[in-house]
């Protein structure tokens, strides 16, 4: 799966949290979350393997799955909100490749 659409992926997860961190459903929120750490975690160790490109994806990726867990931890709503815009850039660029 290309990068664009892992990290796509991986803003849905981030979205429903920030959604349900919003909303105070712990449950829901949390079920996202989980989520969204394996698909964080997967693409950490099979994202890009072949990649000259790897170590930079590797440190962004690492740096946004901490800020994404504390912000959770912390139930931040505006740094979840950025995260889920981050993200959601991804999706937006996916869209297009999609298109074209």
């Amino acid at each position: 799966m290309p990068f664009v659409e892992q990290m796509a992926n991986i803003g849905s997860e981030v979205g429903r949290t920030a959604k349900w961190v919003q909303k105070t459903k712990p449950a829901m929120a949390e079920g996202a979350f989980v989520r969204a750490l394996e698909l964080i975690d997967l693409t950490l160790k099979f994202g890009r393997l072949d990649s000259p490109y790897r170590g930079d994806m590797l440190k962004e990726l690492c740096k946004v799955r901490e800020l994404f867990c504390g912000a959770y931890e912390e139930a931040d709503i505006s740094l979840l909100m950025w995260l889920d815009k981050y993200f959601g850039d991804f999706a937006l660029a996916q869209r297009r490749l999609a298109v074209s």
